[in-house]
């Protein structure tokens, strides 16, 4: 490890502080610079534990000849690329955020709905930003399944899930999970839905053809204004790792993408409350959500 520690006197003892080296935090603003990720000071340790397990891999013995790595032009952007696999590693499972999943088949659904038969556009678009290993971009797939015969009845339908990290879509995109990702399942869903393998569950292909994986950098100026027609976008945990100035960009990008009528959605202990003046907090059952701040009865809302 390059961290070292100094004693500094304190009124009652002596207190051992780490110092980062100057490589892990040049390393740290490359990554910000990248993808809008900042690691603050106390959490640098961590980020140089996860540099040296890939530097391990890379056979590079030391930090600095890791930043090299970084910066040269000729292995720099595929070593970002391992770099940003090791840094960006998600925890989700099926049917996380059961709530908000409710808000999403009971109300905004319908909502939706009613706005395309208005504009008499029938196709429902769902973006699953951080989608990790995709257990969320396969859940609302299944969602988007269950209302197919009645609420959704002659519409089309597609999922497209996003994230940084390439090994969690290539997992995602084989759609296996073991016990831990498929635990709150029920006995409906999984029989509908998955077939066993091997001691895993494998999801369906018509859930599968839902989906569209793709990796996309949230802080990638061009890809984010590409992402256009949302009718919800999901972007659970994902900001916390970014600064405010990261965040609100990508704020802004998301309120580029939705639909006048579209919703977003972020997890839980989430907020834009200093972020972004644009969108409007609507108050669902057990569940809050986002909406431009010139839809009409979107939920009972707060500026």
């Amino acid at each position: 490890m390059a961290f070292s520690t100094q004693s500094v006197p304190s009124s009652s003892s002596r207190k051992v502080v780490p110092i980062p080296s100057v490589y892990i935090t040049r390393i740290r603003d490359l990554i910000y610079s990248e993808a809008g990720i900042f690691y603050p000071d106390v959490k640098l340790q961590t980020l140089e534990e996860r540099c040296v397990g890939r530097m391990k891999d890379a056979g590079v013995v030391s930090l600095s000849a890791y930043y090299d790595r970084l910066t040269n032009s000729v292995t720099r952007r595929a070593e970002m690329t391992e770099l940003l696999n090791r840094v960006t590693v998600g925890e989700t499972f099926f049917f996380r955020n059961q709530a908000q999943l409710d808000a999403i088949r009971k109300i905004v659904l319908p909502k939706i709905v009613e706005a395309h038969g208005k504009g008499g556009i029938r196709h429902v678009r769902i973006w699953s930003a951080g989608c990790s290993t995709g257990e969320e971009s396969y859940t609302l797939a299944i969602i988007l399944l269950e209302e197919k015969q009645v609420l959704l009845k002659g519409f089309t339908f597609e999922v497209l899930a996003t994230d940084l990290n390439e090994n969690s879509l290539e997992q995602a995109r084989k759609g296996l999970y073991g016990e831990y990702s498929t635990r709150y399942l029920t006995a409906y869903f999984r029989q509908k839905y998955f077939r066993e393998s091997n001691g895993s569950l494998q999801v369906a292909p018509a859930v599968q053809s839902i989906v569209k994986f793709s990796r996309v950098n949230l802080q990638d100026q061009d890809r984010m204004a590409a992402m256009k027609g949302m009718d919800i976008i999901l972007c659970c945990n994902v900001l916390i790792y970014f600064d405010i100035a990261s965040k609100r960009s990508v704020i802004e990008h998301f309120y580029n993408s939705l639909l006048p009528h579209g919703y977003l959605f972020l997890g839980h202990s989430e907020s834009l409350y200093g972020i972004n003046d644009d969108f409007r907090l609507v108050h669902l059952p057990s569940a809050t959500a986002y909406v431009k701040s010139s839809l009409e009865s979107a939920g009972r809302g707060q500026k």
